[in-house]
């Protein structure tokens, strides 16, 4: 049986920071022993930042529910568009974004390289990636446009070197100024201003003319003055560019932002932005997380229960101090918060792996059942999450149920790009598993597709 020890070790941080290719592990952890970080995931973030791109998707004609954005854990400017559909955004972005509307314009331009299908073919290649090896491309290429290589380096990836002599994901001026023209019209039809679009040119146009600039954004997205004052002249004609964030969206950007500050900045830093003094939502919050970070668990959770006595039914109120009970050891104490969080927003899948996670900490017969419910749910939303099957391969385990343990962990082998491991762990699943069963026709479905992956990626005998 796996220990609470070893499951604290995959804790799914209420923010969590994946690491590079894969490995899961909590925030504090991953920065005391000093790994590069590259995912974000976020309950709360995640649904701001979607609330932002939906209504653009729709105005494009796409389906969001399609479409994947996620957040990558850098302090550069930058976003991009990679593997078909799917929109990577970086922190730095955010946290220097102003205002909702800024946001909301660079995802319409993104939008615009999507529904412009620019980059298809390099899309291609890059559609069966996981999402790790994506951010280890972009990693990579970013080391070596900094040190004056060309193309990209694939840091870990098994992708090939034809990509690799590449220069990925870079647009050319006439694809930059179709993305422009596109979000511009995405704005448009939702009745938004492009004025954000603008302001965040303006951001960058002073890095435009430096020799090596600081953020990866200008050199994947050429920034020039006809798409300036492209974008100006539609400012001065849209009816729509006197539109203003409403207050409602103002305050949730503002508390995404300073959640996002409490993760990532030294507390230091973050007292000093947010003092004691300052008592908004915004300030409590990012104290809180702060603290948290640090254990300072009891002064956290007092500054949760001061937000939470303002709005007690908040989803992502509830599930950060579920977090902290959680990471304090005090699983029984973050069970009904989890739940009350659960019951608030069902279909979040962050906070629901953060209940089932305590449920299955908890080492009881029933919440394991529960468990293996919720975090089936997860699999229908985000098949790829392999946060979620390796919990899952623990409670089927715990369950008494080792075929689809098994089949758990080749899922999860899976999505972390591991094709011969998931291989092999299908292989058990099958030996337990009546033949025709909807267990044992995935067992298969993954069989076949990680033959073909390590068919795919074989290298070629020696001479």
């Amino acid at each position: 049986m796996i220990n609470r020890a070893i499951l604290r070790r995959f804790s799914a941080v209420t923010l969590s920071l994946l690491i590079l290719l894969g490995t899961d592990m909590p925030a504090r952890q991953a920065a005391a022993q000093g790994r590069a970080l590259a995912l974000v995931r976020d309950a709360e973030t995640e649904a701001t930042i979607r609330a932002y791109a939906d209504p653009l998707f729709r105005a494009a004609g796409l389906d969001p529910a399609g479409i994947r954005v996620l957040l990558v854990n850098d302090d550069s400017i930058n976003a991009f568009v990679a593997g078909g559909m799917r929109m990577f955004i970086n922190t730095g972005l955010l946290i220097r974004a102003d205002t909702a509307n800024q946001v909301i314009g660079v995802i319409a331009h993104e939008t615009g390289h999507i529904s412009g299908a620019h980059l298809s073919r390099i899309q291609e290649e890059l559609r069966n990636a996981t999402i790790e090896q994506i951010i280890g491309m972009i990693l990579g290429g970013a080391a070596a446009a900094a040190s004056g290589q060309a193309g990209g380096v694939l840091a870990g990836t098994t992708l090939g070197n034809e990509i690799a002599k590449r220069s990925l994901f870079a647009y050319t001026r006439t694809q930059e100024s179709a993305a422009d023209h596109a979000g511009m019209g995405f704005l448009d039809a939702t009745k938004q201003s492009s004025r954000g679009l603008l302001e965040f040119f303006e951001k960058l146009e002073g890095q435009e003319f430096l020799s090596n600039p600081q953020d990866p954004y200008l050199r994947t997205h050429p920034l020039t003055t006809d798409r300036i004052d492209s974008v100006q002249q539609h400012v001065n004609q849209s009816p729509y560019s006197d539109v203003t964030d409403s207050p409602q969206l103002n305050a949730r950007h503002q508390r995404m932002i300073a959640k996002l500050k409490g993760y990532l900045w030294p507390l230091s830093r973050v007292e000093q932005e947010f003092p004691e003094s300052d008592q908004s939502v915004p300030a409590r919050y990012a104290r809180a997380v702060a603290l948290y970070r640090v254990s300072r668990m009891q002064e956290a959770v007092a500054l949760m229960d001061s937000l939470l006595a303002e709005a007690p039914n908040d989803p992502y109120f509830l599930e950060q101090k579920g977090q902290i009970l959680y990471d304090s050891g005090q699983l029984a104490a973050a069970l009904p918060v989890y739940a009350a969080a659960h019951d608030a927003a069902p279909h979040e899948p962050m906070i629901t792996l953060g209940l089932a996670q305590v449920e299955v900490g908890l080492e009881q017969p029933d919440l394991n059942k529960t468990a293996i419910r919720h975090l089936e749910e997860i699999t229908a939303i985000e098949p790829r999450n392999s946060r979620v099957w390796y919990y899952l391969s623990v409670a089927y385990g715990r369950d008494g149920n080792l075929p689809m343990s098994h089949l758990a962990q080749a899922e999860q082998a899976m999505a972390q790009g591991d094709a011969e491991l998931a291989w092999a762990q299908a292989k058990r699943a099958l030996e337990g598993m009546e033949a025709g069963s909807p267990g044992w026709l995935k067992a298969n479905d993954l069989i076949s597709e990680a033959q073909q992956r390590l068919d795919r990626y074989e290298e070629p005998p020696a001479p």
